[in-house]
């Protein structure tokens, strides 16, 4: 249980890129540095500074929890949305998602995508008529502006976006 709260604050502190406080900052802030004491200790010393590395997370995409969810980060979002609609088992999912991801990431924020998955999310799918996968909406102000079905080409992708953000 303790283990998890520190890795949660860890990981907050990461997301909103704010230095970690209390006793975990030193992992960010500082090197280790080698311990003082008898040079014939039976515990070793770090001979190096070592540093803590972190990558930037991705906050264009995201999956869907629940219709709360949905509704507060899709519906009433203030970017404009593009609403992945998948399944597990789907072949062509498997292919249009990482496409349509990487296509999301180059417009860098001017649009976000959402995954939803139909089999864990039955309601979402039957309320934006979702009949087939993979099916992609263009969600903007809480409307559907455009919507298709099935695999579509990188370039057909960055058209989509394109007439998104307008």
């Amino acid at each position: 249980m303790a283990q998890r709260l520190l890795l949660r604050r860890f990981l907050a502190s990461v997301i909103s890129r704010k230095p970690p406080q209390g006793r975990w900052a030193w992992l960010t802030s500082r090197a280790l540095q080698p311990r003082k004491g008898n040079p014939g200790d039976a515990i070793g010393t770090a001979s190096q500074a070592r540093s803590l590395y972190t990558t930037r997370v991705c906050t264009t995409t995201f999956n869907i929890q629940d219709g709360t969810d949905f509704q507060d980060r899709v519906v009433n979002s203030e970017t404009p949305v593009v609403v992945d609609f998948h399944a597990q088992w789907c072949g062509p999912c498997k292919i249009l998602g990482p496409r349509l991801e990487k296509v999301v990431a180059k417009q860098h924020g001017k649009v976000v995508m959402a995954k939803v998955d139909i089999d864990d999310h039955t309601d979402l799918a039957i309320e934006y008529e979702v009949s087939a996968v993979p099916t992609v909406l263009a969600i903007k102000n809480g409307d559907v502006v455009d919507k298709f079905v099935g695999i579509k080409d990188e370039d057909q992708l960055e058209a989509f976006l394109k007439k998104l953000i307008g």
